[in-house]
């Protein structure tokens, strides 16, 4: 058979008969059933195509609806969130393109993995240098879930059953943490941070609570004080789980240095593409008295039995490795490839390099701060110190203001009424080594046009207000249930 005749197919669509066997065999009787469980609000319509088409004509039409998509690449990005638009230096890509790296799995056999362990160790010990902290694991899954495995470890290590976690801890790490709090029966409380951090006099700790969950630099930018907080925690028999910024950890005070015990975040900052939200990486430290209880594995340096230094795999206490019953996570993975690449980036940049680009981070976010926050209409809606990112209060409808800046071919920032409902009318703006002063420039200016064209009723190309309650209401349902 020659090349041309080769029958390779990637496009197979299930008949209707196949879907009706695979329903009977799951015992359901349509694919509604399977959904039925969802809301409504939250499920996304399948893509309108005609039946019948080729697999050429297929992708055609595939093509033509994605491109009616701009990518925020495209576009003049002000998103963070937790998700951040960072440089990302060539080599990073070539390293881990890589055969060796890109499809290496789990080193079970340390003699011919050498590369893979030493790669696990060397992460290990770039955590350990930013967080301040003793020991760090071989990677998460993403921070959300790293942060959700201390609160569950915390609760191993104290015997104790709540929770607690403040409310300027980014939304997506909170209600993660909540959905395995729940499911582990453990109580889940959120503490107040109406002024944006929390007042240390509100942090009411009883003798029940295992963890104590912070952020530093919190959602909103700004910093906790984590010194007052910690010995509040300390007070109360708890320990402190601290959710870092690894960029900002380079310029930051170590929350190993100011009494955390358990230090989380994730990689995707560092050498990792947005790629549509991921996959990232998530990382855990903590301190050595604790390490029996770290989720996931460990990598350790060793001598061969000629002399010569080895790497293996010293402790794994994942349920792959011991008993399910012993096993201190049933689903945690490592993110090996995407650990890798933050390897590479914080290898490259050095200590130095990471510095600067934190603090070309840090002064381009207040100079835009200072110039937005001039214009009538916006004003800044806390007034405490802050990192990358910052919230903005508008007079106008946010989402008016969001749609008219997209237009205008800015993604302004993040709008928070779809995550915290109570912050009507807010932007949070973040700003990377990746924003210009000619590109801040520019969002000063669409932005003082925007609020103008909104105050004289110009709303032409917004959204229906019916479908914007719609979408809102979807978003909202995901974190009901969280407090």
């Amino acid at each position: 058979m020659t090349q041309n005749e080769s029958p390779q197919i990637p496009y197979l669509p299930h008949t209707k008969g196949d879907r009706e066997a695979m329903l009977e065999t799951i015992g359901a009787k349509t694919f509604e059933d399977l959904v039925s469980h969802i809301p409504k609000q939250l499920r996304i319509e399948a893509l309108k195509v005609r039946e019948g088409l080729s697999e050429l004509e297929l992708v055609k039409e595939i093509q033509a609806l994605a491109a009616k998509n701009t990518p925020a690449s495209q576009q003049h990005s002000f998103l963070g969130g937790g998700s951040y638009r960072r440089y990302v230096p060539s080599v990073v890509s070539q390293v881990i393109s890589r055969s060796e790296f890109a499809t290496a799995y789990t080193p079970y056999q340390p003699e011919v993995s050498q590369g893979s362990l030493q790669v696990i160790y060397e992460f290990q010990t770039a955590i350990c240098l930013l967080t301040g902290m003793d020991v760090a694991n071989a990677s998460m899954y993403d921070g959300p879930t790293a942060c959700a495995e201390a609160g569950l470890m915390a609760a191993r290590l104290t015997n104790r059953k709540k929770i607690s976690i403040l409310r300027s801890v980014n939304p997506e790490y909170r209600m993660v943490s909540h959905a395995y709090a729940k499911a582990c029966g453990l109580e889940f409380n959120v503490i107040d941070t109406a002024d944006g951090i929390v007042k240390t006099d509100d942090l009411k700790l009883d003798s029940e609570t295992a963890a104590l969950i912070v952020q530093y630099p919190n959602f909103f930018g700004c910093f906790e004080d984590l010194e007052a907080i910690s010995k509040k925690a300390k007070e109360a028999g708890a320990l402190l789980v601290v959710v870092t910024d690894p960029i900002a950890l380079s310029i930051l005070t170590p929350p190993g240095d100011l009494g955390a015990d358990i230090v989380v975040g994730d990689a995707q900052p560092c050498g990792n593409f947005l790629s549509f939200g991921g996959p990232s990486a998530g990382y855990m430290a903590c301190k050595k008295d604790f390490v029996r209880q770290l989720p996931g594995r460990l990598a350790g340096i060793t001598v061969d039995k000629n002399g010569k230094r080895a790497f293996t795999l010293t402790l794994q206490t994942r349920e792959q490795h011991i008993r399910r019953a012993r096993a201190t996570s049933n689903i945690c993975t490592n993110q090996a490839l995407n650990a890798l690449a933050m390897l590479v980036y914080l290898t490259l940049l050095g200590k130095t390099g990471l510095q600067q680009i934190a603090t070309i981070s840090l002064q381009r976010t207040h100079y835009l701060f200072d110039q937005v926050t001039k214009l009538t209409g916006v004003k800044p809606l806390y007034k405490h110190q802050f990192f990358n990112e910052f919230v903005l209060k508008f007079d106008a409808n946010v989402e008016h203001v969001f749609e008219k800046m997209q237009s205008k071919g800015y993604l302004p920032g993040i709008t928070l009424t779809r995550m915290l409902p109570e912050l009507e009318n807010c932007l949070l703006v973040a700003v990377t080594e990746m924003n210009s002063k000619e590109e801040l420039d520019g969002y000063v200016a669409a932005m003082k046009e925007t609020l103008e064209e909104i105050a004289r009723g110009d709303l032409a190309g917004t959204k229906n207000d019916n479908l914007r309650k719609k979408e809102a209401k979807g978003m909202a349902l995901a974190g009901k249930q969280e407090s």
